[in-house]
């Protein structure tokens, strides 16, 4: 059943799209069927699968496409988004996210339950409905991720307030809205009277933790951050990047790397920062280290798939024999 006017919420939902191919077509259906507007702003995504999608939506009046041909980056595409936003409240919603029915009508529970709450976000799972990390979380600083990536958050029973963890996920979920630190930027959302207050998203972020600093930008202001558990999206994370795997971890560990660097270096220790930024690189060396391996390692195969097709467009040429899948 279409949803009527009465049952739409005044938000204005902002979709941010590389390359979601079916999934993004789920996001809109479940955002249209909320909210009064839908922002769609498309980085410059496969023009295909993009195109299958549009055609399905075609001249929906709630629905505001934006094409760019450029990859600019999340951040950017955000702020494009929020200027053509019309609603008092807008949701910034990755394209790979599905928002459960009444989603929606609870974060604007939890947005306008005082005044002073600028931004809330919901409950992100994965498809058979168990909690992701990131979606109610403390700021990770230095210290924090100093703790997380040497395994000293383990003593956290003992002394909670030295080594306590930033992800909040393990923690038992709360029964009503609660106030924390930070959300995720996979469903966040904000009155437009605090973002216009707080200022837009950090450009200078193409991926990945634009979000922290936009929590922490909003919480400098005196605005409080609500993480609602009553308002559910499934999240498919990974798909957007799936294709590009290391360009998008190139640009996660610099958007740490500006994040530690914007909030954090005249607070610390300069030895603090060091090993925090150092610890940064060594985790995407690791990562470049394992996709090396799993390429290494599948490689042969892959060479005698290509032998045994190339052989086959020869008249008379015997396909290479095949070797057992690793």
């Amino acid at each position: 059943m279409a949803a009527t006017d009465a049952d739409l919420q005044p938000v204005s939902i902002v979709v941010v799209n590389h390359n979601a191919g079916g999934l993004l077509a789920e996001c809109l259906e479940a955002a249209l069927a909320q909210a009064r507007q839908v922002v769609l702003v498309d980085n410059a995504s496969e023009p295909g699968p993009l195109a299958e999608v549009l055609e399905r939506f075609t001249g929906h009046e709630r629905l505001v496409v934006l094409l760019s041909g450029v990859n600019s980056g999340f951040a950017a595409a955000c702020n494009q988004g929020a200027a053509l936003a019309g609603e008092p409240a807008i949701l910034f919603l990755n394209p790979d996210c599905t928002l459960a029915a009444g989603s929606l009508a609870a974060l604007c529970r939890g947005l306008d339950s005082a005044a002073t709450v600028g931004m809330v976000g919901g409950l992100l799972t994965d498809e058979q409905g168990i909690e992701q990390g990131g979606a109610r979380r403390a700021v990770p600083t230095p210290w924090r991720s100093f703790v997380r990536g040497f395994g000293l958050a383990r003593f956290a029973d003992r002394w909670p307030r030295l080594f306590s963890d930033f992800c909040l996920h393990r923690d038992p979920l709360p029964a009503a809205p609660v106030d924390v630190e930070a959300v995720s930027g996979a469903c966040t959302m904000v009155k437009r009277a605090a973002f216009d207050d707080v200022g837009s998203w950090d450009e200078g972020f193409f991926l990945h933790c634009e979000d922290l600093d936009l929590c922490m930008r909003f919480r400098r202001r005196g605005w409080r951050i609500l993480f609602v558990p009553d308002a559910r999206a499934v999240h498919h994370r990974g798909i957007c990047g799936r294709t590009r795997p290391l360009f998008v971890e190139w640009h996660k560990h610099l958007g740490m790397i500006r994040f530690y660097r914007k909030h954090f270096r005249h607070q610390y220790p300069l030895g603090l920062m060091g090993l925090v930024v150092l610890g940064v690189w060594l985790r995407f060396a690791g990562i470049i280290c394992r996709q090396a391996v799993r390429v290494a390692r599948h490689a042969p195969a892959r060479l005698l798939r290509w032998r045994s097709a190339a052989r086959s467009l020869v008249p008379g040429a015997t396909a290479a024999p095949s070797l057992p899948s690793p």
